[in-house]
């Protein structure tokens, strides 16, 4: 298996699913659009309103996996890394990923108080394909 063809894959993802731990201790996934930025299987950001759900979550519990899949006729092609999430507030984190279209979802345009970015850092992962399942580590 070679990590820049599984990087390659994300890239050509247009969602993606994050999941983080609830109050009980139970998995919960939530679909979302690709990550705004990423570098390499190491760090991705996406964008999120800060009174979700998930924000709360992952403010209690950091542990965090995200999915990428692929179904195609006769191919089914997955990627699940696992890591933490961190919730960002500051200014310039938000300027980073911010999209002019946003505002659809945030009145308040990039300073907006519900608008904030997940940070997800990878440590390691899974990649299924053909049958076959990979672990590997991320440096």
């Amino acid at each position: 298996m070679e990590l820049e063809k599984i990087e390659k894959f994300i890239g050509r993802q247009s969602v993606s699913f994050i999941c983080s731990v609830d109050d009980e201790s139970y998995p919960n996934v939530k679909a979302m659009l690709k990550p705004r930025k990423r570098v390499g299987l190491k760090t991705f950001w996406f964008s999120t309103n800060t009174s979700s759900v998930r924000v709360s979550q992952y403010q209690k519990n950091p542990k965090a996996c995200i999915y990428f899949y692929h179904k195609g006729l006769f191919k089914y092609i997955g990627v699940m890394l696992i890591g933490e999430m961190e919730v960002l507030t500051d200014q310039e984190s938000k300027n980073m990923i911010w999209k002019k279209g946003d505002t659809m979802f945030y009145k308040g345009g990039v300073t907006d108080p519900d608008y904030c970015v997940l940070k997800f850092t990878a440590s390691h992962g899974r990649y299924y394909r053909d049958l076959k399942t990979e672990s590997f580590d991320i440096d």
